[in-house]
């Protein structure tokens, strides 16, 4: 990987508890174009950057194996302990260095994590490890979310909109102004005949307040703030918990708001002959 990130056991158990994971939609979205494309058997999925491990549970059904691979021994230890699927395993290896062997795998998939690869490398290296009409997806999401609760939710989203712009600052700089240039990017460097690029797919779910306050500390920027200054980094949060429920008119950050999340996505069929 070109930048190594939430390695430590604290933020690897952060990341279980909230990491955005694809919606069974987004799955179902990538087993059509595979099947489109390259069609059964599905032998063999790669999670490349699996983190705690929801997108290799989500592929699970689909594979007779599934691997999950990720640079962080605290990810993969968190990865393991939820790893109900008898057909999953886990590797320990950077993106660029995938253990399989050329023309191997039917699906390379990274979910929220290409952004931090070296994205040439790993492209050569998905396209080393891929099956003649073998697929690969590049799976991320926007950071701003938006929140729906009654009559209210533009206030809600404003708040949030401030708390975005408080973290921006903390921004790696390895990712630029948006992740999703650098997806575009990738798809636009893609020499495969056939590939799709979605830049918005949207996706709803009901979470607490203090589920979406977990989700956003676990971002990367959040986390620079805290290692620079822990204080400022929990008044933040506190401060924008405080907000958002009295904008709701309650008092309990177990209250249910519904999220809206923006995906974009990158699906591509290697070609049978290079």
């Amino acid at each position: 990987m070109a930048v190594r990130l939430f390695e430590g056991k604290e933020h690897a158990s952060s990341y279980w508890k909230y990491r955005i994971s694809p919606s069974e939609e987004l799955i179902s979205k990538i087993m059509q174009f595979l099947m489109s494309n390259k069609g059964q058997p599905y032998e063999l999925a790669v999670d490349v950057g699996c983190g705690s491990g929801q997108g290799t549970l989500l592929l699970a059904p689909h594979f007779a194996h599934v691997v999950g691979t990720d640079i962080s021994p605290a990810q993969l230890e968190m990865a393991l302990k939820h790893a109900s699927s008898p057909n999953i395993t886990y590797r320990e290896c950077p993106a660029e260095e995938l253990p399989f062997e050329d023309g191997s795998v039917d699906l390379v998939a990274s979910m929220s994590a290409f952004h931090w690869f070296d994205h040439s490398r790993f492209l050569q290296e998905a396209h080393r490890v891929l099956k003649p009409h073998g697929c690969l997806v590049l799976l991320n999401y926007t950071l701003d979310m938006e929140l729906s609760y009654g009559d209210c939710s533009e206030a809600l989203n404003n708040i949030c909109k401030e708390y975005y712009a408080a973290l921006f600052p903390y921004r790696n700089p390895y990712l630029g102004r948006s992740s999703l240039d650098l997806y575009k990017q990738a798809y636009n460097s893609l020499q495969y005949p056939v590939k799709e690029w979605q830049e918005t797919f949207w996706v709803k779910k009901t979470v607490s307040v203090s589920h979406y306050i977990g989700m956003v500390e676990s971002f990367s920027s959040f986390q620079a703030l805290l290692n620079k200054d822990p204080e400022e980094a929990r008044r933040l949060s506190q401060d924008i918990t405080q907000r958002l429920l009295r904008a709701m008119g309650v008092t309990s950050s177990d209250t249910e708001v519904v999220m809206g999340v923006k995906h974009f996505y990158v699906l591509a069929c290697k070609p049978a002959e290079d």
